[in-house]
């Protein structure tokens, strides 16, 4: 880069050097012209001036600065598949933009030294996902203005760090509102950690749809892990091993979700028809799911394309309109979701409940959901009651 500047500076001297000599003056005559100095005859000044001006020579103050050509994107990690939608978003957006994507996480490199990244490569700013931002961070961010945006931060950022997230809230109140207007009426979550403004909203409007319904919250059937397969495969075997299983859960994101469905095929519950899986994220994999999962889809290209805007804007010296930016999640209903099953009778599985209350001659294997018990209300496995649109 230096020797690079120092061509720069020759090859402008000698450009100063050719026009003070086509004009018949000195080179300091040339400089006085264009750094505006008064002290320069006017007809001398507009010879010097046409000749800057057909050599095509631009004032330093009055060139465009050079924009830079890349962004760098700090994950959490890159093994979910919200991740990989969120990263797929930001990387199309900025490809619209002629930017260049950096990638990395969190792992083996702390954000701190991702901001001293970002400043060393000239990038035009820095988008963080799904972290935890600590106070030194968030002080070094303000005070040096550097272009920072987040989403889905983990904890509350201050005012002057803009973030993007979804209807965390609304989203899961839908979810439930669907499971509800299906006629469950006991619903568990798979919900995530406390800490997370997102796991902690999509709980709190799972609560907020029981709440409306006039449903008591039971937290027998609740458990809170982070957003990944194996924790909560081991949460929803808790849950579907309980006294009173539910006939619905809700998973607050799609790698939970699975797990969900894995617990359910462990422990013997056919989906949709002994239980109705619904998730949040409606990632590839949902609908790639045995059974395709319902989800409440958040929109992973826009949300990249309004964290590359955002930024691309804070580069340019231009504040966010709002500091905090939410975008509207939508509701989508496949297989993974039906009415639940009447069942008057103890449920009956192995190792379950019901099973230890049935005698054996009482109870019928079933081809996918375990031990059923037989009863006067049992309704044919084939039998399919319409489901509401959502």
């Amino acid at each position: 880069m230096a020797a690079q500047g120092k061509a720069h500076l020759e090859a402008q001297y000698g450009l100063l050097t050719g026009i003070a000599v086509e004009a018949g003056v000195s080179l300091s005559t040339v400089s006085k012209v264009v750094h505006r100095r008064r002290d320069v005859g006017a007809a001398t000044r507009a010879r010097v001036e046409e000749l800057l001006a057909r050599n095509g020579y631009v004032r330093p103050w009055e060139r465009e600065p050079a924009r830079p050509r890349q962004i760098i994107a700090v994950f959490r990690d890159m093994s979910g598949p919200y991740t990989l939608e969120v990263a797929r978003g930001i990387v199309d957006a900025a490809g619209e933009l002629g930017i260049n994507v950096v990638t990395g996480t969190t792992s083996r490199r702390p954000i701190s030294r991702w901001l001293e990244e970002c400043v060393a490569l000239g990038a035009a700013g820095l988008i963080i996902v799904i972290s935890m931002l600590a106070e030194d961070d968030q002080r070094r961010i303000v005070e040096q203005r550097l272009p920072v945006v987040l989403i889905d931060p983990l904890s509350a950022p201050s005012l002057d760090i803009p973030s993007i997230g979804v209807t965390n809230w609304n989203g899961a109140r839908d979810a439930m509102q669907h499971l509800l207007g299906l006629g469950h009426t006991r619903i568990g979550m798979v919900a995530g950690r406390s800490h997370s403004l997102a796991g902690a909203a999509r709980l709190h409007g799972y609560r907020a749809a029981l709440e409306e319904a006039g449903i008591l919250y039971d937290p027998s059937i609740v458990r809170s892990t982070d957003f990944d397969y194996d924790e909560a495969l081991t949460a929803s075997l808790q849950i579907l091993r309980s006294d009173e299983p539910p006939t619905a859960v809700f998973a607050a994101s799609d790698a939970q979700a699975l797990g969900v469905l894995e617990a359910a095929r462990q422990t013997g519950f056919g989906v949709p028809d002994d239980l109705a899986v619904m998730s949040f994220d409606d990632t590839l994999v949902a609908a790639m799911a045995c059974p395709p999962l319902s989800a409440v889809r958040q929109p992973f290209e826009e949300l990249g394309h309004e964290a590359t805007r955002v930024l691309m804007q804070l580069a340019e010296g231009r504040p966010p309109v709002s500091p905090r930016i939410e975008l509207a999640t939508e509701g989508g209903r496949r297989r993974a979701t039906a009415v639940p099953r009447p069942a008057p009778w103890p449920r009956c599985r192995p190792g379950g409940r019901g099973a230890a209350r049935t005698p054996p001659e009482q109870a019928i294997p079933g081809s996918t959901s375990g031990w059923r018990c037989r009863g006067p209300s049992r309704v044919p496995r084939a039998t399919r009651w319409p489901s509401p649109s959502w």
